[in-house]
């Protein structure tokens, strides 16, 4: 049997990979975190498999399901939100899967950052503009940061910032960026990306944590943070299709 950490992408069914709908459906037995993973992501489950959602149970007790799934030789569909890479706590899974001998891969999925961008309409990196993306989070009530990476250290680059887990933070956020990226800053904040319900709140570093306090948001939310966000017009065409530069696979043209 093996363990197939599969990213289900931000909520949206149809942002599943075709891999992963084919792994969920194969599987006997599947295993999801129901608070970030809509139940139709994993509709998709073979008739009469064993699908729990994993959002109330601690990891001793999601390990026992894995471990009885492995003593009957079955495979298990371990569904995370996003792409369990970032922020799927599945590196203490697999050491525990390691331990016990357990055969485990890995199945991407869409990021809340791409599919935020995606929703907004836009690029995140723009020439001279912006190049460079930072995933980061806060800590709160999550595990603490480790040293140096503090948003005033990456505020320091400029960079666009992705804010995970900052919702109820905002006013630490806004006191931290401002003298780097100026009150005037962009700001987006994504609320529930990908599912019906979503929702987009735009602002600037200034007046973004008074829109969100209006919509009573607490939870499940994505900031965005950085100069790329504004309503930009007037920016250099990137060189990836420019006639003047040449590389392997286009030369440069030449006068008559």
């Amino acid at each position: 049997m093996t363990v197939y950490f599969i990213g289900a992408g931000p909520g949206d069914p149809e942002l599943l990979t075709k891999k992963a709908e084919r792994v969920i459906g194969e599987c006997p037995v599947c295993l999801f975190a129901g608070s970030l993973v809509p139940e139709e992501v994993v509709a998709c489950a073979p008739k009469g498999a064993r699908v729990m959602d994993t959002a109330p149970m601690t990891l001793d007790e999601t390990h026992a399901e894995i471990v009885a799934a492995h003593q009957r030789g079955e495979s298990v569909a371990r569904v995370h939100s996003g792409d369990p890479s970032l922020y799927g706590a599945i590196a203490e899974q697999i050491r525990r899967l390691r331990a016990d001998g357990i055969d485990y891969q890995i199945i991407p999925g869409v990021p809340a950052y791409a599919a935020a961008a995606a929703a907004l309409g836009q690029e995140l990196t723009i020439p001279e503009i912006g190049q460079s993306i930072v995933l980061t989070r806060v800590s709160m009530k999550s595990t603490s940061m480790p040293p140096g990476e503090t948003l005033e250290n990456f505020a320091r680059t400029g960079a666009t910032l992705a804010i995970h887990l900052g919702i109820r933070n905002l006013r630490a956020i806004e006191r931290e960026l401002t003298p780097y990226y100026g009150a005037d800053c962009p700001v987006v904040v994504g609320y529930r990306v990908g599912w019906p319900d979503q929702m987009f709140i735009r602002g600037t570093l200034s007046d973004i944590r008074e829109k969100v306090r209006a919509e009573k948001l607490t939870r499940t939310a994505l900031i965005l943070v950085g100069p790329v966000l504004g309503q930009i017009a007037d920016f250099k065409d990137s060189a990836l299709y420019d006639p003047a530069m040449e590389h392997v696979l286009r030369p440069k043209a030449t006068a008559d």
